[in-house]
């Protein structure tokens, strides 16, 4: 494996600093100036541009490097992270964006408290916080990983450039500037995949001779990974679609709710081929380079890439990292601000503005404090997705069961899953029962027990709203 010289390595860093300084003044050109183009963008995003968000929300850095990574360990079947979203989707347009978007809400917990009320709106944000938090942990070490294989720096300062630049995006350019310099992002992050994995692909001779000399798992449906955390797999990516707060705020930037379901199919259709070009990109380099740290199954084809084609592709992979970390940050920012900071200090527009930004600056920084701790990127992925799985199991009982009315079954099936899953998680998945089924059943199996218990408060509910609403 070749190494570039000085020469080489300037013109990778070149390109990258320029495409850099070049969306930077993007960003700013197209920055928010209002809390409604920060937060929705307005409402007025074509449904294409929302797919396409919605795509890089599950296709950024931590899918990226993670699936690869996933792959090279144990196969192809790892295609089945992604895979999961192309299906999730779908089925997101069809059950619920219409009644999350008709409650005119931009956060799932807003939508939820419509049935639960405050309590409950405070306790999903704050899980809801707590898994993001974990994502964009997830999301640095894979940026990382990428930035410092090529500019020849540690895992720590890779991460720092990961956060100044991303910070700076989503910042200034909320849900609005956010949306159009993604559209670039996402385009030259799927030009660096195919190329990647065409270029991959070159240096394997094709297929024929990685089937014929690796394990035969490598090329089963299932590979080493098994088909009980497949299906774990499936169910905690279709979840967290239905529940994840940016995807929310995405589909409620749209005109009316036939654009927001349009868009969900826009996601589909981007997210499965690519799912399936990068689980082939970690079983190539596991044929090629048997050696190395999984981490680095995907960048690892850089460095045997011409200088300006490497450049190129590298620019794709840090575009695809500043989409993850950005689009996951606004999320934060926007649940911090609207469902904690407005209530609780009743600001101006022009005060949530400016809050807005100083909290965005904080948020951005945070996850660089646990970049170090956090070994395998996927799996660290499907433990949040596990996590935002458990709110989506009580968005479901809110909307399809109306019978249901207690504000206290609910919030202790949500805390209770997020301790119980959590424990379980850092446990190992005692017993081999992945994480993802604790997170499924945990809320449901609570929010039962609570509903066979009588529950003086319910009982007076019905009337407190009435008269509220007279």
């Amino acid at each position: 494996m070749k190494t570039f010289n000085a020469e080489g390595t300037l013109i990778i860093v070149g390109i990258v600093v320029a495409y850099i300084l070049f969306t930077t003044w993007l960003t700013w050109r197209l920055r928010s100036k209002s809390s409604g183009d920060f937060m929705e963008g307005s409402r007025a995003m074509p449904a294409l541009v929302v797919g396409i968000l919605l795509m890089s929300e599950y296709i950024g850095a931590k899918s990226t490097i993670g699936t690869a990574q996933a792959a090279f360990e144990d196969g192809f079947a790892a295609s089945w992270s992604v895979i999961g979203a192309a299906i999730g989707f779908p089925l997101f347009g069809f059950l619920l964006v219409k009644r999350i978007y008709s409650t005119g809400k931009i956060t799932i917990s807003g939508a939820i408290a419509e049935k639960y009320g405050n309590t409950t709106k405070n306790i999903i944000s704050v899980i809801m916080i707590y898994a993001l938090l974990l994502v964009n942990v997830g999301n640095y070490v894979s940026g990382a990983a990428a930035i410092a294989t090529i500019l020849k720096v540690n895992l720590p300062v890779a991460a720092f450039i990961t956060a100044i630049v991303s910070t700076f995006y989503f910042c200034f350019g909320g849900m609005k500037g956010l949306a159009w310099v993604t559209m670039l992002h996402s385009a030259l992050k799927y030009f660096g995949i195919i190329a990647i994995m065409s270029f991959a692909l070159y240096k394997t001779g094709g297929f024929t001779p990685m089937i014929e000399q690796m394990p035969s798992y490598y090329w089963t449906w299932d590979g080493h990974i098994g088909a009980s955390t497949i299906v774990a797999w499936l169910i905690g990516t279709i979840g967290s679609i239905f529940c994840t707060q940016f995807v929310i705020q995405a589909i409620s930037s749209t005109k009316d709710v036939r654009s927001a379901k349009r868009a969900t199919w826009v996601a589909f259709f981007f997210c499965l081929p690519i799912g399936l070009a990068i689980a082939v990109i970690g079983v190539a380099a596991k044929y090629l380079h048997p050696e190395i740290n999984s981490l680095y199954a995907m960048p690892i084809f850089l460095q045997d890439m011409n200088p300006w084609m490497a450049g190129v592709v590298t620019t794709s992979l840090v575009a695809s990292i500043f989409v993850s970390v950005s689009t996951v940050a606004l999320a934060i920012a926007s649940l911090v601000v609207k469902d904690f900071y407005v209530p609780y200090r009743k600001p101006t527009q022009e005060q949530e503005f400016k809050a807005t930004r100083w909290l965005s600056l904080i948020i951005g920084f945070l996850p660089l404090i646990f970049v170090l701790l956090v070994p395998e990127v996927l799996k660290l992925s499907f433990f949040t997705r596990a996590i935002r799985l458990s709110i989506s199991v009580v968005a479901v009982i809110a909307f399809y069961a109306p019978f249901f009315k207690s504000a206290r079954g609910a919030n202790a099936g949500l805390i209770g899953a997020c301790v119980v899953t959590s424990i379980w998680y850092l446990l190992g998945d005692p017993f081999g029962i992945n994480n993802m089924y604790i997170a499924l059943v945990t809320p449901a199996i609570i929010m039962a027990i609570d509903y066979l218990i009588p529950n003086r408060q319910q009982q007076k509910t019905p009337q407190r709203v009435q008269q509220r609403g007279v």
